[in-house]
């Protein structure tokens, strides 16, 4: 499976979970280096909602993921073929949960060069599924208290 060269995913990473290190850990077997590309909390909330970490967080715990080579914060929602130019990308992966249309608005030209890869998407772990399972903790809803 493995490819040269750099490797780019982009992601929120809110809440680092194990879904998100089972994403970089197959992204980072496409080639020698991986740059994770993490998404402005602007442009997250645009399409989904607010992160609960902030941006700085979030990019400290890609970081710190082994698999990581390079972080970038505030990386473009949609990923063009200039952005990989510039930053000496050879191929992009992402989770294989995305709509037909949704890889088309994001990955549209990245797809089309045929440098796109999809890998498996965790299903059993994400960060709506923790968001869930605290609230349900909550002693408002009837759960143990969280200390």
């Amino acid at each position: 499976m493995t490819e040269r060269g750099n490797v780019y995913v982009d992601m929120v990473g809110d809440l680092f979970h194990p879904g998100h290190v089972a994403l970089l850990r197959a992204a980072r077997a496409f080639g020698e280096r991986l740059i994770v590309g993490v998404l402005s909390d602007d442009d997250v909330a645009a399409y989904k909602r607010k992160p609960i970490m902030t941006l700085a967080e979030r990019v400290v715990v890609i970081e710190a993921c082994r698999y990581v080579d390079v972080v970038l914060p505030n990386a473009p929602y949609r990923v063009t073929s200039e952005f990989l130019d510039r930053h000496g990308i050879d191929v992009v992966v992402h989770g294989d949960d995305l709509t037909a249309d949704a890889l088309k608005e994001v990955f549209g030209p990245v797809a089309a060069a045929g440098k796109l890869r999809l890998v498996r998407y965790t299903a059993d772990v994400s960060t709506t599924e923790l968001i869930r399972r605290c609230r349900a903790a909550s002693p408002a809803s009837g759960g143990t208290t969280i200390s």
